[in-house]
């Protein structure tokens, strides 16, 4: 029996392509949809915020601003727009200048009216207004239109100088953040740094601590951005950073001292503020900003003499980032300027455009060190030209000049003998002889006292629960009488006793 093929006609195919496209414009309506009902939820948690006086409902429509980020387009931008500000409120129609037209088959086709009839008469709340304008300003971010994105934002700021509210403190300390960020991207983060410093010093009058940590860490961004680290330096000793600031600026605050403290040549301080960066940074999100520090925190662990962890370069979100790295640390490990050198050659520009080149440059005297102390541990006795062949020197006289700096600095156990041209290599000593194993208990000890004090810090307890479990004054009153009326039964029983 043969069985044909029935083969599809030009109109099946036109109606199966008609099918998809409408259900694609039905789903891309449904998100739409979604979408508005997320951004009516959260600004009623902003009127809650503002009503209540309770952060903690701010805090939550920011933390939903990412997720709904992701899904704006013009036409939900338009009907937020509309859907909040009267017809005669005049920013609303310079936001709507930022926003194009949306073609007539895209949104939902009912309409978005959250206010309607006497609501919407009602003055706006600056917090809303805020909110809104925050939103156009991502959407601007996002499809690259930085120069626009620039004056939006600038008159965001002005809105935002108008206004003295605490209800104000975590969104105004968000639209600092997207503003030093669009003037980061069209190249002009100079420009702003004056601004900044007024709105710092406003900040820390007025105990805003959220626009404090945010504008803080703005301005050392801006300082780094040009490499200014002593200008950096003295705005971090100048000032000091909100305790209660969230965990997020507090690891941003801790990279960049620990980027400062590393130029500075203060390895251990930077190293410190590097893994207390790494502890204060989500656990599950963040990766770009973890890559980020791991990388500088590798380099200054290589200053210091110690070796990373293996486990390291081996976890998935670290190890295609942190691979010039893992070939770095190897070189040094093995004290092989050669391969030290090929490292440099092969990924320079990479480290150049990640800011550790400097640092990685200084390693050097590291590979050269490491490699004299595997050549004191091979060799009891070895000429000087053989060490310079070994370490790829010029000459025996530099090869003499570095053996006797090691020796100086107590890298090696060994003395010279310069008449004949060779170093004699010393008994190693027992190192639990020495306070090295001291050093690093205390070392371990003070990182544990460390994380310990960090998680006190840390902790959050419900506002105005201090008072929950005290009694009133009327309780206080008969808790006594009862006690005295007790102490009468009491009394009374010891006078019937026999």
């Amino acid at each position: 029996m043969q069985l044909t093929m029935a083969k599809e006609s030009p109109k099946d195919v036109e109606m199966k392509e008609a099918d998809s496209a409408a259900t694609t414009e039905q789903g891309k309506k449904e998100t739409d949809l979604i979408t508005l009902e997320d951004i009516k939820d959260q600004v009623k948690h902003i009127e809650k915020a503002v009503a209540t006086k309770e952060p903690r409902f701010m805090l939550r429509a920011l933390r939903s601003l990412l997720p709904i980020r992701r899904r704006l387009n013009a036409t939900i931008i338009r009907k937020v727009i509309g859907g909040y500000f009267s017809p005669t409120y005049a920013p609303k129609d310079v936001l709507l200048s930022f926003i194009e037209e949306p073609m007539e088959t895209d949104g939902p086709g009912t309409p978005f009216r959250p206010r309607s009839g006497k609501a919407l008469a009602l003055p706006v709340l600056p917090e809303l207004e805020v909110y809104i304008h925050l939103l156009v300003v991502l959407y601007l971010l996002d499809l690259g239109r930085n120069k626009e994105a620039v004056k939006c934002s600038d008159l965001l700021m002005d809105k935002l100088q108008t206004h003295n509210r605490r209800s104000l403190d975590q969104l105004s300390a968000k639209a600092y953040f997207y503003h030093s960020r669009a003037y980061e991207m069209v190249g002009k983060l100079d420009k702003i740094r004056s601004f900044l410093h007024a709105r710092l010093r406003t900040a820390t009058l007025r105990h805003n601590d959220e626009g404090t940590a945010q504008l803080l860490n703005l301005l050392l961004r801006n300082y780094l951005h040009y490499n200014l680290y002593d200008q950096a330096d003295k705005l971090v000793a100048k000032s000091t950073f909100p305790e209660l600031a969230s965990n997020n600026e507090w690891a941003r605050f801790l990279y960049y001292i620990g980027r400062i403290k590393a130029i500075q040549l203060e390895y251990s301080e930077a190293h410190k503020h590097l893994v207390q960066a790494l502890r204060k940074a989500p656990q599950h999100t963040a990766v770009g900003f973890k890559q980020t520090v791991n990388k500088l925190a590798v380099t200054v662990e290589l200053l210091l003499g110690d070796i990373p962890d293996r486990l390291l370069f081996r976890q998935p979100q670290l190890r295609k980032t942190l691979y010039p790295y893992f070939q770095l640390t190897q070189a040094v490990r093995a004290g092989n300027l050669a391969r030290f050198n090929e490292v440099l050659e092969n990924f320079g520009s990479k480290f150049q455009s990640e800011d550790t080149y400097t640092l990685i440059i200084r390693l050097r005297h590291n590979v050269i060190k490491t490699g004299v102390r595997m050549i004191n541990l091979s060799y009891s006795r070895i000429s000087l030209a053989n060490v310079a062949q070994k370490l790829q020197l010029d000459s025996p006289e530099d090869a003499e000049f570095i053996v006797a700096k090691a020796i100086r600095d107590g890298v090696i156990e060994a003395t010279i003998d310069h008449e004949k041209g060779y170093v004699q290599s010393k008994e190693n000593i027992d190192i639990y002889s020495t306070r090295e194993p001291m050093n690093a208990f205390h070392q371990r000890i003070t990182f544990c006292l460390d994380v310990h004090n960090s998680s006190v810090k840390a902790m959050r307890f419900p506002p105005k629960s201090y008072n929950k479990d005290l009694e009133s004054a009327e309780e206080r009153r008969e808790r006594e009488q009862q006690d005295l009326e007790l102490a009468k039964e009491m009394a009374e029983d010891d006078d019937e006793f026999p």
